[in-house]
């Protein structure tokens, strides 16, 4: 049997020291119309908001909006990759499958913990969003954190999971905007 690589290691302590808080949370959000209502965002959170914002920015923003929905749809293919290539190589399982005790409320869409995709996704978003619109980030920000909370709230992720998605979302969406966002109008444009 191999033997345990370092990170593998980490994230064995780690999930022992965040099991009671992810229990805990699990376990007190067993109201129905709450369960309900993260299940929602959750599903929401896979694509189908962003998707459906991608597609409005147009029409919301005329002048900068088909720019930003072009970086936004790149953007977000590169947070797919980053998270997916994490995941494969951290290979960290979810609270639900390492504490039987924490229930999942609704399935996964891939194996692995680390780190929150639907995390990453929401806060590149949001970024990239305060950044360009700030009055529709504003709009955006209660759903992007009710995702973020969703993620353990559901029994899928540790918060170290949701954070660290937090911050390589945030990373990714800042840069893009930074580096990339005048050449998206630029291209648009002309």
């Amino acid at each position: 049997m191999p033997s345990p690589s370092k990170a593998s290691r980490f994230f064995e302590l780690a999930d022992q020291r965040e099991f009671a808080f992810c229990q805990s949370i699990n376990r007190s959000v067993r109201f129905r119309p709450v369960l309900d209502y993260f299940r929602v965002v959750s599903r929401l959170g896979d694509g189908w908001l962003w998707y459906a914002l991608i597609l409005s920015l147009p029409l919301l923003s005329p002048d900068q909006g088909p720019g930003l929905a072009l970086l936004m749809a790149i953007t977000g293919l590169t947070c797919t990759l980053s998270y997916k290539l994490l995941k494969k190589h951290l290979i960290r399982e979810r609270p639900f499958i390492s504490f039987p005790s924490i229930n999942c409320a609704t399935p996964p869409l891939d194996r692995y913990s680390f780190p929150s995709g639907h995390t990453l996704h929401a806060m590149c978003f949001q970024i990239m969003l305060a950044m360009t619109e700030p009055t529709l980030a504003l709009v955006i920000l209660p759903f992007t954190l009710s995702v973020a909370a969703s993620r353990v709230v559901l029994g899928l992720h540790y918060p170290s999971d949701v954070a660290a998605g937090a911050v390589i979302g945030g990373l990714i969406g800042g840069l893009s905007v930074t580096l990339f966002h005048g050449t998206a109008l630029a291209m648009l444009a002309g």
